[in-house]
């Protein structure tokens, strides 16, 4: 039988139970990318409950809560338990860019991916520029350049 000997454990424990184990946000780390018009998280939640993993988003805070269960019974003696357990939160702020009615999530081999399209009104758009001359009236550039291209 192994016996592992960790003075600090106690000290973990009581640590966990005073300020509720704040650890967590490091237990369920991430990845976050832009790619075209998408932002993608990728979040590290391995032997999580697939039904227990909730994603919401209010107010611009993304909030994303997991569980890990751990084996409960009278016939089980622990001789390590180092595999954390437990509700892992982890809460985001969004910023005005993120389309956050068309999120869309996945959950394969313990990550958990959410792809967070680019709001409209965050993208790119092309103003089209109007050509006066004196004594004319306004065209647009475009129309200038097939009106130049013509007469050529």
């Amino acid at each position: 039988m192994a016996t592992r000997i960790d003075p600090f454990r106690d000290m973990d424990r009581l640590f966990d139970q005073v300020m509720g184990n704040v650890r967590n946000s490091a237990l369920m780390p991430l990845d976050l990318y832009r790619t075209g018009d998408h932002y993608v998280l990728q979040f590290d939640i391995p032997g999580a409950d697939p039904g227990s993993i909730d994603v919401q988003a209010q107010d611009r805070i993304l909030t994303v809560t997991a569980h890990r269960s751990t084996h409960e019974g009278g016939d089980v003696q622990w001789l390590a338990h180092e595999r954390p357990t437990g509700t892992y939160a982890r809460q985001l702020s969004l910023g005005r860019d993120a389309d956050l009615d068309r999120i869309e999530a996945t959950f394969a081999d313990g990550v958990l991916t959410l792809s967070i399209p680019v709001a409209a009104e965050a993208k790119p758009r092309k103003v089209e520029v109007m050509h006066r001359s004196s004594g004319q009236d306004a065209t647009p550039q475009s129309a200038l350049t097939s009106e130049s291209s013509a007469t050529s």
